[in-house]
């Protein structure tokens, strides 16, 4: 499944040399081998008899654009007539009503969901070892961990459980698990995709985005996802958006890139693993071999922005997770105590202790008489970072740094020390506090574990990122699996 592209999926199931039925069949037996944990809740029965239904039908889909691809959907981004969890114990069988806007796009242009996907709890982790339904094991060494909090999609990509993937990207759940997994990983622009129907953790900061195996196949799904939606206010209504063709920008394997002008920041590239940091610059000096430029340079506010992070999304956690009480949907206990003795106890037992952890800290960060010694400067500093970041894509084309500090740790080596966790996520946070696009691409390996490259454009820019990401692709094939 690894070696096979969504446009020649797509091709054979339309032309009939390819029976969609035979190949999503194919991945339900895949999965019942895998020892991975990918997946929460499987579409088996609506995704083979939406597959015959193409299979008898191909005629009338010709014009879809994801004709029978099999794709697996993060845990966190609501489907109607499916459960949806967040990977807690809390909204163990919640099945929402509606479909989000993402998975409507996906079902106009004739994709497959094949299920949802493991996760770290809510979104909450770097591992998915939060989840209550046990961690995803990493597909290259099944004693790691596959990154988070979009690992169950990650894994599946690159295990073959599914062609594509959606994840989600608060603090770099769907680049750190693309990196730790040896595939290709986007968080888009905040406000270019619709989040509604994402079940959200930190309104601020998240994006829904796509996992493949490859640049290409990652640009298509993007241009997918990305339709516009009124229903959510913070999506930004681009018209006639010269840089929202993100396929074209893959056509010849990456437009030229001799000119390019790349920004590698110094402060990315402390307490980096060596063999990550060797990875990147070799890659820096393959973007040279093929025309492009780089420089070093320094953003000195970088320093506080894994703070501000997490001040700001446990702050906004606290306020979203509030209406969670097992009243109207999820778990129910029986008990006959009063309003405030059920919420607590619910509460108490359906969420895990990192969520548990991240409520009380957000609690407190908003509290009369630390708001503005905590929340407020948070914000402050993150607007610091924003035009810190706007100044220097003022001045180079991209930005490039590792995607994560190190590859894939052993499962149980971080888990009990949170604050080892959340150190983990330093290079990918920065981002998110600013908003931009970021793509992580495979760009080396390391005693059989994948190292992730991460590219940074400005806003609305994710042609630039993608087009270099494809070059770099195509010139160097530097992992398979």
């Amino acid at each position: 499944m690894k070696d096979i592209t969504v446009a020649e999926v797509v091709a054979g199931i339309k032309s009939g040399d390819i029976s969609c039925e035979e190949l999503i069949s194919g991945i339900y037996e895949r999965i019942e081998r895998s020892e991975l944990n990918c997946y929460i809740t499987l579409n088996r029965d609506k995704a083979i008899e939406e597959a015959i239904r193409v299979d008898k039908n191909r005629e009338a889909y010709m014009d879809k654009r994801l004709l029978g691809v099999p794709i697996a959907i993060k845990d966190s981004i609501s489907t109607a007539g499916i459960q949806t969890t967040c990977a807690s114990k809390i909204l163990t069988g919640y099945v929402p009503p509606y479909d989000a806007t993402v998975i409507e796009a996906l079902k106009r242009e004739g994709a497959i969901i094949i299920g949802k996907t493991n996760m770290d709890e809510f979104c909450m982790g770097t591992s998915t070892e939060t989840s209550y339904y046990g961690p995803t094991l990493n597909p290259h060494d099944h004693t790691r961990v596959p990154g988070g909090s979009s690992g169950g999609s990650a894994a599946a990509v690159s295990a073959g459980e599914a062609l594509i993937a959606l994840g989600s990207d608060t603090g770099g759940s769907i680049r750190c698990p693309a990196s730790f997994c040896g595939v290709v990983g986007l968080k888009p622009t905040y406000g270019l995709v619709s989040r509604y129907g994402l079940i959200a953790y930190a309104n601020s900061l998240e994006q829904i985005g796509p996992i493949a195996t490859n640049v290409r196949d990652t640009a298509l799904l993007l241009e997918v996802i990305s339709a516009k939606d009124e229903r959510d206010s913070t999506q930004i209504k681009i018209d006639n958006n010269s840089n929202s063709n993100y396929v074209f920008k893959t056509e010849k394997n990456g437009e030229d890139v001799r000119g390019l002008r790349i920004g590698v920041c110094r402060e990315f590239l402390e307490g980096v693993a060596p063999e990550v940091e060797e990875s990147v610059w070799h890659a820096i000096y393959k973007f040279e071999d093929l025309g492009a430029s780089y420089e070093e340079i320094s953003l000195k506010y970088l320093k506080y922005a894994l703070a501000a992070y997490y001040i700001i999304a446990m702050s906004e956690a606290s306020s979203n997770l509030a209406r969670f009480d097992g009243l109207r949907y999820g778990l129910r206990l029986d008990m006959d105590a009063d309003w405030h003795t059920t919420f607590s106890r619910i509460r108490g037992e359906g969420f895990g202790e990192e969520v548990k952890r991240r409520i009380i800290l957000g609690t407190y960060a908003l509290s009369v008489g630390y708001y503005g010694r905590y929340y407020l400067k948070a914000l402050k500093i993150r607007t610091l970072i924003k035009r810190e970041f706007e100044a220097a894509l003022r001045a180079y084309d991209i930005l490039a740094m590792p995607t994560m500090p190190c590859v894939a740790f052993k499962l149980g080596e971080r888990i009990k020390d949170p604050l080892s966790l959340y150190l983990a996520d330093v290079n990918t946070v920065p981002v998110n506090l600013a908003g931009l696009p970021s793509i992580s691409v495979p760009c080396g390996v390391f005693n059989g574990l994948p190292i992730g490259l991460q590219l940074v454009s400005g806003q609305f820019q994710e042609d630039k990122i993608i087009n270099a990401a494809m070059a770099y692709e195509s010139s160097f094939k530097v992992f398979s699996s």
